[in-house]
C-alpha cells in the first residue's frame, strides 16, 4: 500500500502595506516571498499638518490576509500610521498582521520614582486596542523588544509575535574567516539574559559599568577575549557610548579584533559617526565589523555602504513571520 505523500502547507497571499519610511524595506520583503503583493497608501497631509490618508484599492482587500509594516521613528508619524493601523481591520479582511521591527519607546518600561512615565506600556495599551479583523485578533510582529517583561504590556485583544535578529548574524559569522575564532560579548547583564541562549556554542564574555567616583567605567566581569575576535552583542544602540567603551576595555585585553551587533540602530543626532572607519583614530580604535539590520530605515539611508557598518536585512525573516 503506497503511503500518501505529505501535503505541503500553502502560503497565505498576502496583501502588505507600508509606511512612506519603510518602502526599501517592503520591497525586498516582496521580493523574498511570491506570497506577498505590496498595496499602497496615499500618505497626504492636509494644510494645517495633519494626515489626510486614503487606501487604495481598499475593495479587493476584502476577505483577504493584510499587513502593515510600520516605522515609529518620531512621534510625529505615529499618529498617521496608527491612523491607518486602525482602519484596515475593519476593511472586512480575513486576517491584520502589524509588524513593527522596532518598538521606540521600550527601553523606557518601568517607574523608578513616582512621576515616571513608562511610555513602553502606554504604546502597547495603544496598539492593544486595534480593531478585530474578521479573522479575529491582530497579530503585532516586533523584534528583540528591550525589556522581556514587555511581552505582558500587551492586552488580550491582540497576540504579540517576538522574533530576533540573531539568525541573520549567526549566519553571517558563519561566512567569516576567522570564524572559528569567535568570542561573543554582552556590554551587560541585560543582554546576557536576552541573548545567551542562542549564541551558547560561543565562548562568552560578560562586561558591566562600575562606579568610579562621577564616572561610569565599563569592566570585563568574566571571560577572556586574549587574541579572539570580540563580536559585542546588544539590542539597541542609541548614542553608543557603551559600545565604545566595551571596545576599548576588550582591546585592551588582548583582543584581535573586536566587532559589534545591535538589531535596532538607533543612533540619534547621526551619533553613528563616531564610529565610522573614516573617523577612527588608528586601528585600536575600529570595530571590525559593526552589524546592523535594517529596522530603523531612516538610520540605513544615513549610514548607507559606509565601513565599518554592514545592513542585515529583515526581509526574509518578516516574510516567514507573515506565514505564521
Amino acid at each position: 500500500m503506497e503511503m500518501a505523500a505529505p501535503k505541503q502547507k500553502v502560503k497565505k497571499h498576502i496583501h502588505l502595506f507600508y509606511c512612506s519610511e519603510c518602502e526599501e524595506l517592503a520591497q525586498k520583503i516582496a521580493a523574498s516571498s511570491d506570497a506577498i503583493e505590496l498595496q499602497s497608501i496615499n500618505w497626504r497631509s492636509f494644510d494645517d499638518g495633519f494626515p489626510n490618508l486614503f487606501i487604495n484599492k481598499a475593495h479587493d482587500i476584502r476577505g483577504q490576509h493584510v499587513a502593515f509594516l510600520a516605522s515609529f521613528s518620531s512621534p510625529a508619524v505615529i499618529f498617521e500610521q496608527i491612523s491607518v493601523i486602525f482602519a484596515l481591520p475593519k476593511l472586512f479582511i480575513a486576517s491584520f498582521t502589524l509588524v513593527l521591527p522596532f518598538f521606540p519607546t521600550g527601553s523606557f518600561e518601568r517607574v523608578e520614582e513616582e512621576g515616571d512615565v513608562a511610555t513602553a506600556f502606554t504604546l502597547a495599551r495603544i496598539l492593544s486596542m486595534i480593531p478585530k479583523s474578521r479573522g479575529g485578533p491582530t497579530s503585532v510582529v516586533i523584534y528583540d523588544i528591550h525589556a522581556l517583561q514587555e511581552r505582558f504590556y500587551f492586552g488580550d485583544d491582540v497576540l504579540p509575535c517576538f522574533e530576533t535578529g540573531i539568525p541573520l548574524l549567526l549566519q553571517r559569522l558563519r561566512q567569516l574567516p576567522d570564524a572559528d575564532n569567535i568570542t561573543i560579548a554582552f556590554p551587560d547583564d541585560g543582554a546576557w539574559k536576552r541573548f545567551h541562549k542562542q549564541l551558547q556554542h560561543f565562548p562568552m564574555i560578560v562586561c558591566n559599568k562600575v562606579r568610579e567616583g562621577d564616572k561610569r567605567i565599563v569592566r570585563i566581569k568574566e571571560g577572556n577575549p586574549e587574541g579572539r575576535h570580540v563580536v559585542i552583542v546588544d539590542d539597541l544602540v542609541q548614542s553608543g557610548g557603551t559600545l565604545r567603551e566595551c571596545q576599548k576595555v576588550l582591546a585592551a585585553h588582548g583582543a584581535s579584533k573586536v566587532s559589534a551587533y545591535v538589531t535596532h540602530a538607533v543612533f540619534p543626532k547621526q551619533s553613528f559617526e563616531r564610529f565610522l572607519t573614516s573617523n577612527s583614530a588608528g586601528p585600536g580604535d575600529q570595530f571590525s565589523y559593526f552589524w546592523i539590520t535594517d529596522s530603523c530605515p531612516h538610520t540605513v539611508k544615513a549610514i548607507g555602504q559606509q565601513p565599518p557598518f554592514e545592513v542585515l536585512s529583515l526581509a526574509g525573516s518578516i516574510a516567514d513571520a507573515l506565514q505564521i
